[in-house]
């Protein structure tokens, strides 16, 4: 990703923060909030505020409350260019009165102030409950008293700044050793998401969960400086702590970053036409996203999420009969993934996180659903999909890691391209845009790779691929076995109006898809 992308959409996300827990989530909490003249942990607030919006004719309510913490650091070539560090803390109440939901948040975290709010988030449900046409249905949830923890190594927060900043310039050097690099920028993004959830179902959750990001942009100016071309890094936000940082091979990663950058610029360009096409998990995780991920939302199947790009194209009826691809296609939404970034033990609404099918053997079989949606498509449960990327935002459904799952028989990436004739290996993410109801898209890449007679020849350059969600998806013929699964994913998913935004990953293994049409999009001058 670019610097100036990547700060834009970081400055979109800015509600996107977390809460560290170092100490007891009753103790940090009060030895945090100097505004508190009562007691201040967590249970009693959330006594305080269930008895509150009981007491105004609530017929069901829950409250949240969280901390958010955050830190991102970026350099350029041999310079720091900033680091900045933000905290946010407050809680929301969330209620049903009249069958309708009603909403409200504060930043002072006290007793008087939760039932003073959760009065209010009743008043706004009997102001909604006149002008909504049908009372919600809660699918039922067991009631939980659990606590869950992002498993990390390294506490990413307790690591010097400038070990960190060390790091970023450490890749930049080692991006810049290609003769015909120019400019490498790199940055270091983490956060740290702590909440307290207690319904009036006698659910009370804490939960402390730790995601982390490094990512670099190295460019390569040809000698006549008519011409540059970019690779960024092939690391991926993941649901992890610093350990990452010292697991994943940075450095040589962006010595090759370096060294394919200067290697576009004397590549040939693609010829437009249609060939058999590889997709690596570092750019398939995005076609999933688009594609799959919020294609199955239920919210836009449905028509309510509309305005913010677009609804979808997979309505309700054809649930359990749409051939949404070949037989080898098998995507499940999971919130229990290993280091995914929307693994959470718990859902915003106490809801157990869970594996689902979406499509099972190139069958669409199941929607992304939160506990007002299940009934909708005939479903006994919630799939867990709630999340609010703030205290102050209302949780709405939002994307579980949605990931295609390996081939059961052995196979490789050299498989792959051995079966190939003509063909295109493509490598990381690039630009891409896809229609309002997630059928046609077009995607780019980083990396461009030409396939001749089963064998890469040479880089390639100018590429793009163009299809329909169906056709692309029944176009697939092999996907690689387990050993070659990888997660993707985005920090930066947006999603209705007021935006949040929320991260999910997205795993999968090299898989092959046939007689795709590829365009030029060689620059013009």
């Amino acid at each position: 990703m670019q610097r100036r992308t990547f700060i834009g959409q970081f400055g979109a996300a800015a509600a996107l923060i977390a809460m560290g827990r170092t100490e007891s989530a009753a103790q940090s909490m009060k030895n945090n909030n100097p505004m508190s003249t009562t007691a201040a942990d967590p249970d009693t607030i959330a006594a305080h505020a269930l008895e509150s919006a009981r007491s105004a004719g609530a017929t069901y309510a829950d409250i949240r409350i969280n901390r958010y913490k955050n830190e991102y650091i970026s350099t350029r070539e041999d310079k720091l260019l900033s680091i900045s560090k933000w905290e946010s803390y407050g809680f929301g109440v969330r209620v049903i009165s009249g069958g309708a939901w009603g909403f409200a948040a504060s930043t002072i975290v006290t007793t008087d102030e939760a039932a003073k709010v959760a009065r209010v988030a009743v008043a706004m449900a009997k102001a909604n409950a006149a002008i909504q046409k049908e009372p919600l249905m809660l699918a039922p949830s067991p009631a939980y008293r659990e606590s869950w923890t992002t498993p990390i190594e390294i506490n990413p927060f307790n690591i010097p700044t400038q070990e960190k900043v060390e790091l970023l310039l450490g890749i930049n050097a080692e991006a810049l050793k290609a003769k015909g690099t120019k400019y490498c920028e790199s940055a270091l993004f983490q956060t740290n998401e702590h909440k307290y959830f207690a319904s009036s179902e006698g659910s009370a959750i804490t939960q402390d969960t730790y995601r982390i990001w490094p990512s670099f942009n190295v460019t390569a100016v040809s000698d006549d400086g008519a011409d540059f071309q970019s690779r960024s890094g092939y690391c991926v936000p993941i649901g992890r702590g610093y350990e990452y940082c010292r697991e994943y091979p940075l450095l040589d990663d962006a010595r090759r970053a370096g060294e394919d950058a200067v290697a576009k610029l004397s590549s040939p360009a693609i010829v437009p036409g249609k060939r058999d096409l590889i997709l690596m998990p570092s750019h398939l995780w995005l076609v999933i996203h688009e594609s799959c991920g919020h294609a199955t939302e239920l919210d836009r199947a449905l028509g309510y999420e509309a305005n913010f790009a677009g609804t979808s194209f997979l309505t309700t009826d054809n649930l359990g009969k749409l051939k949404y691809g070949s037989d080898v296609i098998n995507i499940v939404g999971d919130r229990t993934e290993k280091f995914g970034l929307a693994t959470v033990g718990y859902d915003d609404e106490g809801v157990k996180a869970s594996r689902f099918d979406i499509i099972k053997n190139g069958v669409f079989t199941g929607y992304q659903t939160i506990r007002e949606q299940a009934h909708l498509v005939g479903d006994k449960e919630s799939h867990g999909c709630a999340y609010a990327d703030s205290y102050g935002h209302v949780p709405m459904q939002r994307m579980p890691n949605v990931s295609l799952q390996p081939g059961e028989r052995h196979l490789t990436p050299d498989d792959l391209i051995a079966g190939v004739e003509d063909g295109v290996l493509i490598k990381g993410d690039g630009s891409w845009s896809i229609d309002q109801q997630r059928r046609n898209f077009q995607f780019g890449g980083q990396m461009f790779y030409e396939i001749k007679n089963g064998k890469i020849t040479h880089p390639l350059r100018d590429v793009a691929f163009q299809s329909m969600t169906v056709d692309f998806w029944n176009s697939c013929d092999a996907v690689c076995s387990k050993e070659f699964y990888e997660l993707g994913g985005s920090y930066y998913c947006g999603k209705a109006q007021p935006e949040q935004v929320a991260p999910v990953s997205h795993g999968s293994a090299p898989a092959r898809f046939r007689n795709i049409n590829f365009i030029n999009t060689k620059r013009k001058v």
